[in-house]
């Protein structure tokens, strides 16, 4: 319980913008003035608060206001990516200190060995101590057997059939690991930024090489069985859509698929034939072709983005409408070239069709964080994990009892 109480307090100080009192944090917690002061007392002594300006409220003496450090910790994040492998060095508040993009080597010991001197080279460039760095973070495309550490088969990652990547990357960097899809990461970074998700349902829709969902209520990333919640590429929005590799049509995934979207512009004419999409690299350059053709007024290429964005939100309002969503939140490398032509359909189709938009609006949102999304919210994991006060870590689970016979 004091553990968790610390946590709480931290977790007010660091979420009020102009810092607060303890008089305000025994307010706001409940907790009583001396154990606010107990707690500040070792906050402080870890480096995790300071003590800033006194600010005068009323009557009565000025109060001092407490502020989050900054840079009273680190944690680093890596997000492995068909295209680049992004790595950062972020402060306690999730802000990146340094970043590194690198160009995906080919199999995952050239990967891990790349994650390695990456991870070196940001302490150095920052003047960061190693052990101011809480741990690693790896954001990794679905799905994942967290039991093992292992990335099972990632899209387009030739090569990585059940890899122990949490493993691998422990012993080369000699940091605690650990694992998360990309798309749960990414939600992560949202919840440990910002404010809009932390109350009611939330959903994330990643986009890049695959899609794939996260969802988080009042603030709490809901992970599934095996935590790998959130596996939406199959649900089927189109049955006349393009086909996809599970034999059926219109699957949301097939829909907002870049080789999907670059096929059509090759077909189409938007693109030249013969267009190299056959590597990842090759295929995310065409896709940015497209999108950049849409953006210079190709009503062909505007068309060809227009039609998944309305296959896509009917995903997303079938997603909204089963979970109650607030906020629908849009991210991951491929956002930012898609959003000028997906947010506004998006929105369209949520306002006019979502079952519950009687009672309530969904807030359609894209990204704060760009499109290095997923390796901040590795980063992100390793703070959340330390620092997140969560009402279902004070449960006890009592033992299932024995079975009779």
């Amino acid at each position: 319980m004091g553990d968790f109480n610390q946590m709480v307090v931290l977790d007010q100080v660091r979420r009020a913008p102009g810092g607060s009192s303890r008089v305000e944090l025994a307010g706001a917690t409940g907790l009583s003035l001396q154990a606010i002061s107990n707690i500040v007392g070792r906050l402080i002594a870890l480096g995790l608060v300071v003590e800033g300006e006194r600010r005068a409220e009323g009557r009565g003496k000025p109060r001092t206001m407490l502020h989050l450090n900054p840079r009273g910790a680190y944690a680093l994040g890596v997000h492995v990516d068909p295209v680049v492998v992004t790595s950062v060095l972020v402060d306690l508040s999730g802000d990146a200190v340094a970043k590194t993009v690198v160009d995906t080597p080919t199999g995952p010991e050239a990967v891990v060995a790349a994650v390695a001197a990456a991870t070196r080279g940001l302490l150095e460039r920052a003047g960061v101590d190693r052990e101011a760095v809480l741990g690693l973070g790896v954001a990794a495309p679905g799905p994942v057997d967290f039991a093992s550490g292992a990335v099972v088969h990632p899209p387009l990652l030739a090569g990585w059939e059940r890899v122990p990547i949490r493993s691998m990357v422990a012993e080369a960097t000699g940091f605690d690991v650990v694992l998360e899809k990309d798309v749960s990461a990414a939600m992560v970074a949202e919840l440990w930024r910002g404010e809009r998700m932390l109350r009611g349902t939330s959903v994330f829709f990643y986009t890049g090489f695959g899609v794939a969902a996260a969802v988080a209520v009042d603030g709490e990333l809901v992970r599934g069985s095996s935590r790998n919640a959130g596996e939406i590429g199959h649900l089927i929005v189109d049955a006349d859509g393009p086909p996809c590799a599970c034999g059926s049509r219109g699957c949301i995934g097939a829909s907002a698929a870049a080789q999907t979207l670059v096929d059509e512009a090759v077909a189409r004419g938007v693109l030249a034939p013969g267009t190299p999409a056959a590597s990842p690299r090759e295929l995310d350059a065409a896709l940015t072709a497209v999108a950049e053709a849409a953006s210079d007024g190709d009503a062909v290429a505007g068309e060809i983005l227009t039609v998944s964005a309305r296959r896509v939100a009917r995903g997303i309002t079938t997603v909204a409408d089963l979970l109650d969503a607030q906020v629908v939140v849009f991210g991951g490398p491929a956002w930012s070239r898609l959003a000028p032509h997906y947010l506004p359909v998006v929105r369209a189709e949520l306002a006019a069709h979502a079952t519950l938009r009687e009672l309530h609006a969904v807030e359609v949102l894209g990204s704060a964080l760009g499109d290095h999304v997923g390796a901040l919210g590795a980063a992100s994991l390793v703070l959340d994990g330390l620092f997140t006060p969560r009402p279902s870590d004070l449960v006890v689970r009592r033992a299932a009892p024995a079975g009779r016979g």
